[in-house]
This record gives C-alpha cells, sequence and structure tokens, in this order.
C-alpha cells in the first residue's frame, strides 16, 4: 500500500504543479505593453514608464507617452519621473545604515538628537522614538500640518516646522492607531543630518545614488526643474489635462522629493529584492539583513479587508506598507505629488518587483496595471481590472460633481436670492492660525478675497455659501481643493474668527484645512 500512497502522492503533486504552471504564466512584454496603453487612454495618463523584475534580472521594461503635453517629447528610460512617498523607504534606510554603524536605534528618544523637538503632549514628547517618527501613530490626524510644506509655495523654514509640531492636536492616542504623516519623515531625515553631519540630499546622494548608480536621479528641486528630460505633472479640470505646479517644498524631500528614472528605481528595487545586496556577484550591501527585516516587519497594524486578493493582514513597517496577497507576502508602496503618481511593489517569496511611473494623478491607472501583472503571476484569470478601477473612478466623480453641483446650486440661489446678504466689511480684516501663519481677507469690490501670508498658492474669491459660510475658489484651479470657510460671529455680529473644511471628498489629505483655527488678530 505504501508505495502505491508514494506514488499517488507524487502524482498529485505533480498535477498541482502543472496546474500551477500553467496558471501563472506571466504575461509577456507586448501583453504589459497592450495593459499599459489601454490604461493610458482609460486614464488619461499623458506619459508612463514601466518595470517588472523577477528573479533578478529585467524581465520587462519600456516608456509609454510623453513627459509633458507642453512639449510631447517622449518619455525614455532616462526622463525624471517624481517617485513622491516613495522616497520614504530610502528615508529609513538611511536611518538603518546609522544604525548599522552604531550611532543609534529605533528606539532611540527623538529628543536626545533633536532637542527642540516637541508634540502638544510632554509624555509623548519624552517618550517619542525613531521608529514613531516613521511609522505613523503618532496619535496626529492625516496629513496633520501639511500646509507647511504643502502646496509648494509655502515659505515655512525646516526650524519653523519642527517648532509648530507642538500645535497640532492629536486626534487618537498616541500609539493607538495608524494616520498618514509627511511631517515626522521630515524630522526622520533632520536625524540623518545630524547624526551624519550632513544634508539629508547629500547623505542620500552619497550612500544610495552613488553606490548604485543612480546617475538620473535627483533630490534638489531647482535641479530637478532644470533639467531637460524630465516630466510635469498633469490633473484634469473641467474634462481637460491642466499642468501642475510644484506640491512640496524642498524641506519635504525626506517624506516625497526625490525624482528618479525608471532606470534608477529598477536598481532600487533589485537591491531591496536582494536584502540590500548589490554589485555585479552581489558583493557589496546597503544596510544588513537584521535592520532590512525589521523594515519589513509589521509595526503599525491597519484595517483589512479581503480585497481583491483574499488579504488577511495588512500593516505598515518602516517606509513600507505590509500585507498578505494571495498567500504570498507583499511589500509595497505609493506616492502622490501634484499631478504625479507611483507605485512600486515586491512580492519577495516570488522575486518579483513591479514599478509604475505616471505624470497623471489617477491611483486607479498604476493600481490597474500592477494588478493585471500581479493576477497572471498568482494565476488568476477573467479579471478586467483596467475596468474595475475605471468604474470605480467614475463613481468617485460622479459623487464629487454631485457634492459641488449641490453648493454651486446653493450658491446660485443665494445671489438670485433677494436675502439681504452679509456686509463683506464684517468678514475683512488679518487672521492668523499658530502654526499655518496669517491669512488677509480683504473686500474687492463686493467681493471676498482669500490670501495666506507663508502659503501664495492659496489664493482665491471667496464666495457665499449660506449662513456664515463662504466657498473659497482658488486661483489656481488644477489644486483642485476648492474649501468652505465658516466664521464664527462677536455679539456685534463682527467675524472673530473662522475654520475650513474641503468641499470635495477627493480633495488630497494634505490639505489639511480641518486642522486650522483662526482668530482674527487685533
Amino acid at each position: 500500500m505504501k508505495p502505491l500512497f508514494t506514488k499517488i502522492a507524487i502524482l498529485s503533486l505533480l498535477v498541482l504543479f502543472f496546474n500551477f504552471s500553467v496558471n501563472a504564466q506571466a504575461l509577456s512584454g507586448s501583453q504589459i505593453d497592450s495593459i499599459v496603453q489601454k490604461t493610458m487612454k482609460t486614464f488619461d495618463v499623458p506619459g508612463m514608464a514601466v518595470a517588472v523584475l523577477k528573479d533578478g534580472k529585467i524581465y520587462h521594461k519600456n516608456t509609454y507617452g510623453v513627459r509633458s503635453l507642453k512639449t510631447n517629447e517622449a518619455v525614455n528610460e532616462n526622463t525624471l519621473f517624481g517617485v513622491a512617498s516613495n522616497t520614504k523607504a530610502f528615508t529609513t534606510a538611511a536611518l538603518g545604515q546609522l544604525i548599522d554603524q552604531g550611532k543609534l536605534t529605533w528606539d532611540t528618544k527623538v529628543t536626545d538628537i533633536i532637542p527642540e523637538f516637541q508634540l502638544s503632549d510632554s509624555y509623548v514628547t519624552r517618550e517619542f522614538t525613531i521608529r514613531d517618527l516613521i511609522t505613523h501613530r503618532s496619535g496626529l490626524g492625516l496629513g496633520a500640518g501639511d500646509l507647511m510644506v504643502f502646496p509648494a509655495g509655502n515659505t515655512t523654514t525646516k526650524a519653523e516646522m519642527i517648532h509648530n509640531l507642538r500645535y497640532l492636536k492629536p486626534v487618537s492616542s498616541f500609539r493607538s492607531k495608524f494616520d498618514y504623516d509627511n511631517l515626522l519623515y521630515i524630522v526622520a531625515g533632520e536625524v540623518v543630518s545630524r547624526i551624519s553631519g550632513k544634508s539629508y540630499d547629500d547623505y542620500i546622494s552619497e550612500n544610495f545614488f552613488k553606490p548604485l548608480k543612480m546617475n538620473r536621479s535627483l533630490l534638489s528641486i531647482p535641479q530637478i526643474k532644470a533639467d531637460n528630460n524630465r516630466i510635469d505633472g498633469h490633473a484634469p479640470v473641467n474634462g481637460k489635462l491642466e499642468l501642475t505646479a510644484d506640491t512640496f517644498t524642498q524641506i519635504a524631500t525626506p517624506a516625497g522629493g526625490i525624482f528618479a528614472s525608471i532606470n534608477d528605481m529598477s536598481t532600487w528595487v533589485q537591491a531591496q529584492l536582494n536584502d540590500g545586496k548589490y554589485g555585479e556577484k552581489l558583493e557589496d550591501s546597503l544596510f544588513s539583513s537584521k535592520v532590512h527585516r525589521e523594515m519589513w516587519t509589521p509595526q503599525t497594524i491597519l484595517r483589512s479587508g479581503k480585497g481583491p486578493y483574499n488579504t488577511h493582514f495588512s500593516a505598515y513597517g518602516l517606509g513600507w506598507f505590509l500585507s498578505d496577497v494571495s498567500g504570498y507576502f507583499q511589500v509595497t508602496h505609493t506616492g502622490g505629488l501634484n499631478g504625479i503618481v507611483s507605485q512600486v511593489t515586491l512580492i519577495p517569496e516570488m522575486d518579483l518587483g513591479i514599478i509604475v511611473l505616471t505624470n497623471q494623478q489617477s491611483g486607479a491607472a498604476f493600481t490597474a496595471i500592477t494588478n493585471s501583472i500581479k493576477d497572471a503571476y498568482f494565476g488568476i484569470k477573467g479579471e478586467d481590472r483596467i475596468k474595475q478601477y475605471n468604474d470605480r473612478r467614475l463613481a468617485g466623480e460622479k459623487n464629487e460633481e454631485s457634492i459641488v453641483a449641490e453648493v454651486e446650486k446653493s450658491i446660485e440661489t443665494q445671489l438670485k436670492s433677494k436675502t439681504p446678504k452679509p456686509n463683506p466689511e464684517d468678514y475683512t480684516g488679518n487672521y492668523e492660525d499658530v502654526w499655518f501663519g496669517k491669512v488677509a481677507i480683504s473686500n474687492q469690490n463686493g467681493t471676498l478675497h482669500f490670501k495666506a501670508e507663508k502659503s501664495p498658492d492659496l489664493t482665491g474669491t471667496m464666495t457665499f455659501y449660506k449662513g456664515t459660510t463662504y466657498a473659497v475658489r482658488w486661483n489656481d484651479t488644477s489644486l483642485k481643493a476648492d474649501a468652505f470657510v465658516n466664521f464664527s460671529l462677536n455679539t456685534e455680529g463682527k467675524a472673530e474668527g473662522f475654520t475650513m473644511s474641503p468641499i470635495s471628498p477627493l480633495t488630497d489629505f494634505s490639505y489639511d484645512f480641518q486642522d486650522l483655527e483662526f482668530n482674527k488678530m487685533k
């Protein structure tokens, strides 16, 4: 009986292996090209670069479309794309190198390195560690304080930003939940600088770009803007693509400032798949296996649904999102700037890496491409990821249009109404938020205008909405971030302060208007 059982068992395993081999057939290069081109057309993306790494080699790498609708010059393998928050993995890797050198630990207190670091709670300040800077569990809300570095015209200095952290109010208990944060990654970059004695930009260039020969990667905004082979960002405005302005200020580089080519990002992702090792025979290493393992270890637990790949757990590591997908461990991160998004995905057990860089801000586009490629490796057939994500996009846009249309309708009704309107002079004056700075509300020929002193991008016209609320429309329509301004009045009916909130549910979370609280200056 034993030999028969053994033969049956072996035969069953061979059948299973054969079926898996058939079902898990990778997409060909031409199939990937076809998916990318269909995705670009569906989501109106001018240009992309896509790479698939498999078993230590580049299985597929290609570029598509144009860098900018302004120039119509073709994207190539050396074109610079903003990788945005995929920069965060470089920041954690830099900290990892310093840990390997014995200069700090993941649990070193931040105040030991930056004595002036202070949050609103003295206990949290005292206990805050390097690990806490990079795991999005500070207790601060989603994107808290981003308006100090976003949009790019803001003049807040790094010293001012670090000082102003004490004014940001927590929305949850310390280390109790996940809320994505950019500012604390800027602080992490400052830790790198103070420990190494070099600027963050110089450290990343010398310790990652140079050894990996990433010659088409930049961190300096002036250098990026001066480069002739870089993309422009694009955003849909009233059904037509417009070029977008810069996103973050220079001080935000550790959170999302790197621009890199698909060639260079392929080199970086391959080093990650190689446990930090690089070189012709993998003789060199960026960081130790221990440090790399910690970066890919869950630190902050996220709420997880099954999703398209029967996912049971989801967490944030150190600069990476971690989850299980179809029985495999996945390491990934996305990045978003005005008009630019990126996605890096690794399935280490398959020795598989997928990189998608784009010059339009549709996250649905890169997800459709990445998941179509993953489906082939997982043996999943019959799923039209492009259609799925486009349907979701259209539903979200329809909801947004409905909300905005309702606001517009209300404004039109108020304008046509014979009911007395508020006196604009009751609302004019200079207002100040403790961390964002000053805003001037002026009356120009009977129309209120909003102008932020430290953030000139946030300049626009205000229209009466209802009650004590106005709607402000920014002069730069590509920001896609119009907001409500809700005034509070004193007993004389004069404005003494205001709060803000985004009009559209699709407004980027870095417009953290809800964290602002303005008081009229005396």
